[in-house]
């Protein structure tokens, strides 16, 4: 529950039962793709693999980086100086090679 507050069940946009309803259906799944990405990908990262929103929020969802396009591809061009960088491309690479579902 806690972690599900933080994600932002702790703050209901409307008077509205239909938008508050939907708020809280996304607030759940934010809560369960987190979870999902910590358990998939970032479970050899002391630091990351039990890791609060808040602390994941800082340190792999808002990276300092840009997107760049060069011949019809688009590259994600990271700041080298950002702590987490390993991090963040261990848990890309992992989910890149993630089967598809079926």
């Amino acid at each position: 529950m806690r972690t599900n507050k933080a994600m932002g069940l702790a703050r209901l946009p409307s008077k509205s039962w239909t938008v508050n309803r939907a708020w809280v259906l996304t607030a759940n799944l934010a809560a369960d793709l987190d979870a999902w990405l910590r358990l998939l990908t970032l479970h050899d990262h002391e630091d990351l693999a039990g890791a609060e929103p808040e602390t994941m929020r800082f340190r792999i969802y808002h990276l300092p980086a840009r997107l760049a396009r060069h011949a019809r591809r688009r590259f994600l061009r990271l700041e080298r100086t950002w702590p987490w960088t390993e991090a963040f491309t261990a848990c890309w690479r992992r989910l890149t090679t993630l089967p598809a579902p079926t």
